[in-house]
């Protein structure tokens, strides 16, 4: 799991476009407070954040033609198999969404980006 840089995110490819959408999902569902060291960040902030974040992933796939579900248009939306939130309160979007996406991170985000499409 990962959550790329959001600078990144008009430029990945059709794959880790459509995977950034998927681990979205998957965090804002069933997978919110679950461990996982790539992103275990992300549950140090309202799951608001996480919202916003996806909202950029999606403006992308719509701008590609995609159409992503627009239940996840709601911020409180968790999915078909988790109970949505019943009270999420909006935060202000910050830039970049998380403060973890410094910098260095997106460094890191081009050069394994840069990995995985050589190898496509």
């Amino acid at each position: 799991m990962r959550l790329w840089h959001e600078a990144l995110i008009q430029k990945l490819p059709r794959q880790q476009l459509l995977g950034q959408h998927r681990e979205c999902a998957a965090l804002r569902g069933n997978g919110w407070g679950r461990k996982h060291a790539t992103v275990n960040y992300v549950f140090q902030h309202s799951p608001y954040k996480l919202f916003q974040f996806h909202e950029l992933v999606m403006d992308e796939m719509e701008r590609r033609g995609y159409h992503p579900d627009s239940h996840w248009r709601q911020p409180e939306y968790r999915g078909k198999t988790c109970p949505p939130y019943a009270e999420l309160a909006p935060c202000p979007r910050t830039h970049p969404i998380y403060p973890e996406h410094d910098q260095r991170y997106l460094q890191e985000c081009q050069q394994l980006l840069a990995e995985r499409t050589k190898k496509e």
